[in-house]
């Protein structure tokens, strides 16, 4: 199992990078691979998905996230495309608070898989996270950034930019559109 990469990044394209190790160009899918430059080296905590026509390898910024990926990975039904839709939509840390105060108005909302796939989750994974608060705030931020007509891509990287003191949904989505100038 690929538990790590490090390499010089080639290319960075919506949904995955190409990372340079040993002389191999290595396709790596990822939640967020705009956070990657190409000419810098970058390492990865991986999770390598075996497939029935191949195999994908899917890169984190640490093992956390890669822990939490894997996590949603056991919910039955869920394959590693849809969790890494998840991861785009939610951090980690929201949806573990999501999944804590069962949430599922949050869960069917921002993950978008559906009711009755977001039950599961919650039924499956309840006793496997830690019960932390979650403040949706983030995710309506995002949904409207979409709405604005704001790529998924550009609207992470708007959030991202948003300083951790700015609170509140209006403040943040200000702090985000002002980012995104």
């Amino acid at each position: 199992m690929i538990r790590q990469i490090r390499g010089e990044v080639v290319n960075v394209g919506p949904t995955s990078a190409v990372v340079e190790v040993a002389g191999f160009g290595i396709e790596v899918r990822m939640n967020a691979p705009e956070a990657l430059s190409v000419g810098r080296e970058a390492r990865l905590a991986t999770h390598l998905a075996l497939k029935q026509d191949g195999l994908e390898l899917y890169g984190f910024a640490d093992a956390a996230d890669r822990d939490f990926f894997e996590l949603i990975l056991s919910v039955s039904g869920i394959g590693p495309k849809t969790a890494l839709a998840i991861l785009r939509r939610s951090s980690p840390a929201a949806l573990a608070g999501a999944i804590g105060k069962r949430d599922l108005d949050y869960l069917a909302r921002v993950a978008g898989i559906g009711r009755k796939s977001a039950e599961k989750m919650l039924v499956e994974l309840a006793g496997k996270v830690e019960n932390v608060a979650h403040d949706d705030a983030d995710s309506e931020v995002f949904d409207t950034l979409v709405a604005l007509g704001y790529a998924e891509r550009d609207a992470r990287k708007a959030l991202r930019a948003v300083p951790a003191g700015v609170v509140g949904k209006e403040a943040r989505l200000k702090a985000a559109l002002a980012s995104g100038n």
